[in-house]
């Protein structure tokens, strides 16, 4: 798991940034300028160390933000879904991997011309800045995920978080899993085995079922918030 200055570092300089915390009227413009690119399941967008030249929205499919850490393990930091962006910040190179759970799709904008354009709108970069405050804020909610809280209130949360993540058309009470129990388990800092029985018992207490293994259906949404904490 990665310490709180780590953690933290890797969401403010370059990590995800939610289409919600970001203007659609200025950014998404630029956007629409921007080349796709096609992404297979396990290819990296960019990997930590490499220049970070382009700024990436995430159109389809979803990005695992991670730190491999020197003893092998890996921590993801979050997942990027459609509308997030990825690649925003200060430094010349990326400090985390970003790597596609499925197949995906990611719209391209040089991160110098965002930069420059920024330069001279004060309101692009003051939004900006806020996005990435938002994020800063996700960052710390993890920490306290993952360093306080019961694994049943770990994935209870995760699953939760999710379901506000659904197409306004969709129904919020069924979750897309396009991920491995690995990847939730790296993310929320515990064992596959604890993932799946966790996953388990709150099929067994009623809350949730799981269809086809990659869809979740939440049974009872309130019970699910109260084992979540909320």
């Amino acid at each position: 798991m990665l310490g709180s200055s780590q953690a933290i570092e890797a969401n403010v300089y370059g990590g995800r940034v939610s289409s919600s915390a970001v203007p659609t009227s200025e950014p998404a413009d630029r956007f629409e300028r921007g080349t796709i690119r096609r992404i297979e399941a396990k290819e990296h967008v960019f990997c930590d160390g490499d220049p970070r030249t382009h700024v990436f929205r995430i159109e389809e499919g979803v990005i695992a933000l991670s730190k491999l850490l020197g003893d092998g393990r890996r921590q993801i930091i979050e997942f990027a879904y459609p509308g997030d962006y990825i690649g925003l910040g200060t430094l010349r190179e990326h400090i985390f991997d970003a790597q596609a759970t499925c197949a995906a799709k990611v719209r391209c904008l040089s991160a110098a011309a965002l930069e420059q354009e920024a330069s001279r709108d004060a309101s692009l970069a003051l939004r900006l800045y806020k996005a990435v405050s938002a994020e800063l804020a996700a960052a710390r909610s993890l920490l306290v995920s993952v360093g306080q809280q019961s694994a049943m209130e770990r994935l209870s949360g995760f699953l939760l978080s999710l379901s506000t993540r659904a197409p306004s058309e969709s129904d919020e009470t069924v979750v897309k899993l396009p991920m491995r129990r690995s990847d939730i388990a790296d993310l929320l800092g515990l064992t596959i085995e604890t993932v799946s029985r966790t996953i388990t018992k709150l099929r067994t207490m009623r809350v949730i079922d799981v269809v086809r293994g990659t869809e979740v259906h939440i049974l009872d949404s309130e019970r699910l918030a109260e084992l979540a904490g909320q």
